[in-house]
């Protein structure tokens, strides 16, 4: 192979593994943000389900949207209120029989995460469901699901909701109106 012709196959494998090298580090970049906005969406989970209402609010930017069937929430202090003046479920669902049941619970779960990132902006479609025991024999019992569509942003970071809508299936006001979420 004459030397000229070395060169270029040099410089092109040069430019090959450079190539490879910028994919490689713009996938670990997703898969970074996905994990942290995988974990962003389960800290959300945990403290919806155990009446954290600090920890709820600050997974929303400042000026974050809460949307659901009962209108917009707009405001990280606002969302924050609204979670703490919703009752805790062990307060309110005490065996009234002096049994010794322990108190019902609930438990968010999310799966099917759906996510288009593009710098420090994302959004994202996810499905959820609730299971609780809110029955005489405290079973677990699957009682409501719907999905999420979020809206996300990258701040100094970390990622947050900038808009987080919540759909039920079970309460027609909150109901999707049909087709898939997900693009």
């Amino acid at each position: 192979m004459p030397r000229e012709t070395r060169g270029i196959v040099l410089v092109l494998a040069v430019a090959a593994l450079g190539l490879a090298g910028s994919v490689a580090l713009a996938q670990d970049g997703y898969a970074e943000d996905r994990a942290k906005i995988e974990d962003l969406q389960a800290r959300y989970m945990f403290a919806l389900d155990f009446g954290d209402a600090e920890t709820y609010a600050a997974t929303f930017a400042e000026d974050g949207v809460l949307d659901f069937g009962m209108g917009e929430t707009l405001g990280r202090q606002a969302i924050r209120d609204l979670i703490a003046s919703m009752p805790r479920t062990d307060e309110v669902t005490e065996a009234p029989d002096g049994s010794k049941l322990r108190p019902a619970a609930g438990r968010h779960n999310i799966t099917n995460i759906v996510l288009r990132i593009e710098g420090n902006r994302a959004v994202g479609r996810a499905y959820w469901f609730h299971m609780g025991n809110d029955n005489a024999e405290r079973s677990a019992v699957l009682d409501s699901f719907g999905h999420y569509e979020d809206e996300l942003v990258k701040v100094n970071g970390e990622w947050l909701f900038s808009r987080r809508k919540i759909y039920n299936e079970q309460m027609p006001n909150w109901a999707a109106k049909g087709g898939n979420p997900a693009w």
